[in-house]
């Protein structure tokens, strides 16, 4: 039996053998033109303890069992919101296997996630592995050797240095066709913990050398991830999951009348290169995020960190910068870190109570003055954690916090809440009231400074299955959150990007992407960022310097005007000839950004990197191409950006932020190419638009 989908540009080709052994064939913008392929194109791969994992698989995950044993059930193809979904169902015994492929209107995108159901009569079954998504045959069709034709796209990240992705070929990631079937080589990354992007963004990209074909993938969880790729029967497949035993120490008993389902991931499979992928995910993660005001109409945010008051907020400070930055035209005013302790916080955060000393007549005279100056007020929280000093943790019962081996996890002074207690949901909820109902806020910046490590082992088979449960309680906590105030606006940050993944991302409708300081170097993550979130979502500081010039504060706006501006710096102490384009620049922003958030992105240069002089992200909308440009060295130049014609058109440039400091440019439509010229260390927005 074979089942075949036809679906946005997608072939979907599924055999059912006669013994009831489910393949998948294809999943490509292109028809399945081969033959019988073979038993190595499984559909899913489940390990349980004790059982047989048949292959030679080194640290693959590859001949698992049960996963091989299970056999055809039943499947239906069924219509929701989002377009057409197959479920699959396979069974072995009492276990029953479902993969989710969901497709998406328009969008050659799949999301794809696996259900296991325990309906044993006898036994609980032992989970150690199980895949959300498997392909085989990603290098297909160019008569080339499987280890001469590929590049993978790897997705570094961290700390001060956000979606920094670089591109290798497949033998330079160490990978060659050794044998004439199979290798114990694979390329992989994973990620275990409560930061999911501290060294890599849980993503991947994998492109034929041509550009002619190209899959792009996201996994979409706050905790333990990771991706294979390898060979299997002469063919390059694919392997996505979520927490493993052999990466995370992952263990599930799967008792009788219990269901698991993996953790969900979206692959993007196109005709064209892996910008190409990209805007295919931009797309889908616009369509599976949670609907708000907040994206539709994108407002400015000021906050006073980030270079700034650095956490030491009081209402002296705090009265002049309200001033500056409603005359600087933000809409949120946002009071960060620090506002709820008289002291050093970073050890006794926990009760969310301002802080006295700080403010000497009470914060209402703080979030008043912001209210009056025509903003809405905003607050910092860490919510999830609490510190070693807070007085509250003498109090509590341990099982509020994450534990292993029976003691409470402390991490960088800070105990990590653990949202599967009901009454950690009571605390939570009450602070959010506090701050909403009693303090008027309407944005918080969520923030979480910790990594938890493997994750907690109370009432939980393993550390990992515990952490796993516990981001999917905090995830459910947030939307009765948005349930009961639709219209609050809370940021998603983990010391910047360190989970900026889209089980979060789904619910909030902005990001903070780095806390790099650096203006210089925050221009590489600015233009890489929409990798990895949507332009709408993902907030980029501003922050003039105090003793900057204009080009620098001109730059500083320029890494924020495609995206979404996080305002700050002393803008209270900026002298008229800087303070004029940072109004300007916010004003420029304003009047593009409901467009912005229905555009896709491309980079004419490719991805940054931060050694990179020239840098270039582009937002195209409709007729229109935004480009952020920037010149990171000492010294100038001139350099050629490859933008795309359109025959019989040609393009209007122009220079539209700061409109008095434009550049020299040339557009040759013969050669498809536009030519800048820039001094060192400065950044321009142009326009291009059609005719």
């Amino acid at each position: 039996m074979n089942i075949q989908l036809y679906e946005n540009n997608l072939y979907l080709d599924i055999n059912v053998t006669e013994d009831g052994d489910v393949r998948l064939y294809n999943l490509s913008p292109s028809p399945f033109a081969g033959s019988e392929q073979g038993r190595f194109f499984r559909l899913l791969e489940v390990q349980g303890t004790g059982f047989n994992q048949n292959d030679h698989h080194g640290s693959k995950h590859t001949g698992t069992q049960p996963g091989s044993l299970f056999r055809y059930a039943n499947h239906t193809i069924s219509r929701n919101q989002y377009g057409n979904k197959l479920e699959l169902k396979q069974k072995w015994r009492g276990l029953f296997a479902v993969s989710h492929l969901q497709f998406y209107d328009d969008i050659p995108v799949v999301r794809s996630w696996t259900e296991l159901e325990n309906y044993s009569e006898q036994e609980d079954f032992p989970l150690e592995y199980i895949s959300s998504f498997v392909l085989t045959g990603l290098y297909r069709g160019n008569g080339s050797a499987r280890d001469a034709d590929g590049i993978f796209h790897i997705p570094h990240s961290t700390w001060f240095g956000e979606a920094q992705w670089k591109a290798y070929t497949i033998q330079e990631m160490g990978y060659d066709a050794v044998h004439p079937d199979f290798s114990l080589k694979r390329i992989s990354l994973s990620s275990t913990g409560s930061w999911p992007c501290s060294e890599h963004l849980p993503m991947g990209g994998y492109e034929n050398s041509d550009g002619r074909r190209s899959f792009v993938w996201q996994i979409e969880t706050a905790a333990a991830w990771g991706w294979e790729a390898s060979d299997i029967g002469g063919e390059l497949y694919l392997q996505i999951h979520g927490p493993s035993f052999q990466e995370s120490g992952f263990f599930k008993r799967l008792k009788r009348g219990e269901h698991f389902q993996s953790v969900p991931c979206a692959i993007a499979s196109v005709n064209g290169g892996f910008q190409e992928g990209i805007r295919a995910l931009t797309k889908y993660r616009r369509v599976i995020r949670r609907k708000n005001t907040d994206n539709q109409s994108p407002s400015v945010i000021f906050n006073d960190y980030m270079n700034c008051l650095m956490g030491d907020p009081t209402t002296e400070k705090e009265l002049p910068l309200i001033d500056a930055a409603a005359s600087a035209g933000c809409r949120y005013y946002c009071v960060d870190c620090g506002w709820y302790d008289d002291g050093p916080w970073w050890d006794g955060v926990g009760q969310w109570l301002p802080g006295k000393a700080r403010f000497p007549n009470g914060i209402h005279e703080v979030l008043d003055r912001i209210r009056a100056r025509g903003m809405i007020p905003g607050l910092w929280l860490e919510l999830e954690v609490m510190g070693i000093e807070c007085p509250l943790v003498k109090n509590i019962p341990k099982d509020w916090l994450f534990q292993r081996n029976g003691l409470p996890i402390i991490d960088h002074s800070r105990y990590q809440l653990d949202f599967r207690n009901p009454e950690v949901i009571v605390f939570a909820n009450n602070v959010i009231d506090r701050l909403v109902g009693e303090y008027g806020a309407g944005y918080i910046k969520m923030d979480y400074n910790i990594n938890s490590g493997a994750g907690t082992d109370r009432n939980a088979d393993s550390a990992a299955a515990g952490l796993l449960e516990h981001t999917r309680a905090y995830l459910a906590w947030l939307d009765t959150v948005f349930k009961r105030y639709p219209e609050l606006v809370i940021e998603n940050c983990g010391s910047g990007g360190m989970r900026m993944e889209y089980s979060l991302l789904s619910r909030h409708s902005i990001q903070s992407v780095s806390d790099q300081t650096d203006y210089l170097r925050m221009a590489a993550i600015a233009c890489n960022c929409m990798t990895a979130v949507t332009p709408e979502q993902a907030a980029i500081w501003s922050y003039p310097l105090a003793g900057g010039d204009v080009e620098e504060t001109v730059f500083n706006m320029v890494n924020a005007i495609l995206l979404r501006i996080h305002q700050s710096g002393h803008l209270a102490n900026l002298k008229e000839d800087r303070m004029r384009y940072v109004r300007e620049g916010i004003a420029y922003h304003k009047s593009i950004c409901t467009r912005l958030k229905e555009g896709l992105p491309f980079w004419p240069l490719g991805l940054a990197s931060f050694s990179d002089k020239f840098l270039c992200a582009g937002i195209e909308c409709g007729t229109t191409r935004y480009l952020a440009l920037w010149c990171t060295g000492e010294s100038g130049g001139t350099f050629e950006l490859p933008i795309p014609a359109v025959p019989g058109k040609e393009y209007r440039v122009k220079c539209s932020y700061p409109e008095d400091l434009p550049v020299p440019t040339k557009w040759e439509l013969q050669k498809s190419m536009l030519t800048v010229t820039m001094k060192g260390k400065t950044a321009r927005i142009l326009e291009m638009t059609l005719r």
